[in-house]
């Protein structure tokens, strides 16, 4: 592990609940999960301190829960990756669009890749899967299997 951070330092202080718990696997990078209620709150912290560009959301199934990790980077080029962790049964989330209107992309490939329910997400074209795509169809689930081809009609 690297050495703590400033920002590691910053955040364990800002929210006791993540002392101890902010990983540092090498220079310039850092990761947390914070509780789902506080989400928002870390998510929000991290602005502050300066991590004001958003890399990617990426959604990620483990066959038991879904996450979406938020990635943030910093102008002295340290990332700091939230993990954000809900049940397969009901992966709801809130949007980033209102600090981060760009996520809507982002948060619409959650939706169609892994089924994400995303609350306040603006209204908008499904990406990236195209209209034609089944909406019960969630490619990107460790148990899904694609649908069978059409059977070919004989002459």
């Amino acid at each position: 592990m690297a050495e703590p951070s400033a920002h590691q330092e910053k955040v364990e202080s800002w929210f006791p609940f993540l002392a101890g718990k902010v990983a540092a696997p090498r220079p310039r990078r850092l990761f947390a999960e914070p509780p789902e209620a506080s989400f928002r709150a870390v998510f929000d912290g991290l602005l502050s301190l300066g991590f004001d560009r958003l890399c990617t959301i990426t959604g990620c199934d483990d066959g038991e829960t879904l996450s979406a990790l938020y990635s943030l980077s910093h102008p002295d080029g340290t990332v700091f990756s939230l993990r954000r962790r809900v049940a397969r049964e009901r992966p709801l989330i809130g949007t980033v669009t209102d600090r981060f209107p760009g996520a809507a992309n982002y948060e619409r490939e959650l939706v169609d890749l892994l089924g994400f329910e995303v609350e306040g997400l603006p209204p908008g074209k499904r990406y990236p899967l195209p209209d034609s795509f089944p909406t019960d169809q969630k490619p990107l689930r460790k148990d899904w299997k694609p649908p069978a081809p059409p059977a070919a009609s004989k002459p």
